[in-house]
């Protein structure tokens, strides 16, 4: 797949791998943003398998780092509805094709765009606008069906958790890493028994790799002094920037 990519797409792809992992190293999370970006030109049922093997490698980086910040509680309470939704969203991923998977990841992006611009102009301390009691398990369901759709956005539900528990920043970055190297490894097996994880899914990660050492290098230098705040409204322009374009497609 990757010989059909001109040489400005290979570019294009390389810049936004490093812009994703940089994201990622510093935050915990940076797919959200990647892949609607990458799914512009290269189709989600390739893409969707590489990602959850870029996840495994991503995760796994990021915990040998901070895997003292890890929290085991939350972590262990959000993998019940979490397996659930991988089930659900491995079926919805069988039955639909590349164009309807864009469309759809397009349309929920944006959503999640409009969400995030509204929470980054409440006051940190207000509540959260849906009681944690029915916030958690939706965000845990959630996290698997769309993470196995579309190969990322879990980290979304997962983040949500963690702000209805409360979690600080570096608690929140350990815990959605040990979150999502758990689900990346459950769909990568679920792609895999369904005849979804293929050899061009392989050789993108593969080749994704040293942008993403790079990306997660640059992020954690980054970490410590980066406001929740600000990421928040540049994150919301960014999604929006790359839902807009799946849902034309």
């Amino acid at each position: 797949m990757l010989q059909t990519l001109s040489g400005w797409e290979l570019a294009y792809v390389a810049g936004v791998l490093l812009f994703t992992f940089g994201l990622r190293g510093s935050v915990g999370f940076g797919g959200s943003v990647g892949l609607p970006l990458l799914a512009l030109v290269m189709p989600v049922k390739v893409l969707a398998p590489a990602w959850s093997l870029i996840g495994i490698v991503s995760s796994a980086a990021i915990i040998g780092h901070d895997r003292k910040h890890v929290s085991v509680r939350a972590f262990l309470g959000v993998l019940p509805g979490c397996f659930l939704g991988v089930l659900a969203g491995l079926f919805v991923f069988k039955m639909l094709d590349a164009r309807i998977l864009a469309r759809a990841l397009g349309g929920f992006v944006l959503f999640y765009a409009g969400y995030t611009a509204w929470m980054a102009t409440r006051p940190a301390a207000a509540r959260a606008p849906i009681p944690a009691a029915i916030l958690k398990p939706f965000a845990s369901f959630f996290s698997g069906v769309v993470g196995t759709m579309f190969g990322s956005m879990a980290s979304i539900f997962f983040t949500l958790y963690l702000e209805a528990a409360r979690a600080n920043k570096h608690v929140l970055r350990a815990t959605v890493s040990a979150m999502l190297l758990t689900l990346s490894v459950i769909r990568t097996i679920g792609y895999a028994a369904v005849d979804e994880l293929t050899l061009d899914s392989a050789i993108l990660c593969a080749a994704a790799l040293p942008f993403m050492g790079v990306g997660l290098l640059l992020g954690d230098r980054i970490h410590s002094g980066l406001s929740e705040r600000a990421f928040q409204r540049v994150l919301a322009a960014a999604l929006f920037v790359c839902g807009l374009p799946l849902v034309l497609r």
